[in-house]
């Protein structure tokens, strides 16, 4: 696995590729495809979200868990997908919400959020590869670490940046944040087993927004072309 971070993401978290557990990290992801298996995302993209937000423009970060595991689909920013692919439910969801949470969204015809992230918003997932049609397969193989310390370094480095935390598992995400420096937003998970559950309604895109303006920074533009 080759280090491919950006350079100003390298600078604060270069330690984090010295540790033991990045190279064990290395060595399982080299004995999955020693095994013959196929990982997403390709080793290119598999840190697309530190190259499309660099370090200085973080403003926002919305978390997920893993990547998608269908061929295709993953390309390094949580909850996106590649042009050409379907929008998967969880995102199409996102943009039910969006249609009634931001005046005059329109929804795209595409799942690629490459324009979210250009304009601050860190996609991060928890885990950062997975392998072919077995989702969840590399959590706990040292990916949570160096995510973990993500989100540690961007709080206590950072100023009033906001977190979106949907579901259970990203909410646990919430003990590494500073909540004096910065502003958690927390509600269910857009997936449809979840969205209506308290997802629906909770308007965490304008809320991000009106957290910025009121703290000198440039909103959102949550339209996706």
């Amino acid at each position: 696995m080759p280090v491919k971070l950006e350079a100003s993401w390298l600078a604060v978290l270069k330690p984090e590729f010295d540790a033991p557990y990045m190279q064990n990290l290395r060595n399982f992801l080299l004995s999955e495809k020693q095994e013959g298996k196929i990982i997403y995302p390709p080793n290119n993209a598999i840190f697309n979200a530190f190259e499309t937000t660099p370090w200085h423009k973080v403003k926002v970060v919305i978390l997920g868990q893993d990547p998608y595991h269908g061929q295709g689909q993953a390309h390094g920013l949580s909850f996106s997908v590649q042009k050409g692919v379907a929008i998967p439910p969880s995102l199409q969801n996102m943009y039910k919400e969006l249609a009634t949470d931001i005046a005059g969204f329109k929804t795209p015809p595409h799942g690629n959020l490459t324009y979210w992230a250009q304009q601050g918003v860190l996609m991060l997932n928890a885990t950062l590869t997975v392998a072919a049609n077995t989702p969840g397969s590399h959590q706990k193989a040292g990916w949570e670490n160096f995510t973990n310390q993500v989100i540690k370094t961007i709080s206590a480095q950072k100023q009033n940046v906001v977190f979106i935390l949907w579901g259970k598992f990203a909410q646990a995400k919430a003990v590494f944040i500073d909540e004096n420096k910065h502003f958690i937003i927390k509600s269910a998970h857009p997936s449809p087993f979840s969205a209506y559950q308290g997802f629906y309604g909770s308007q965490p895109f304008s809320q991000t927004n009106a957290y910025l303006k009121n703290n000198g920074i440039k909103e959102i533009d949550w339209q996706i072309v």
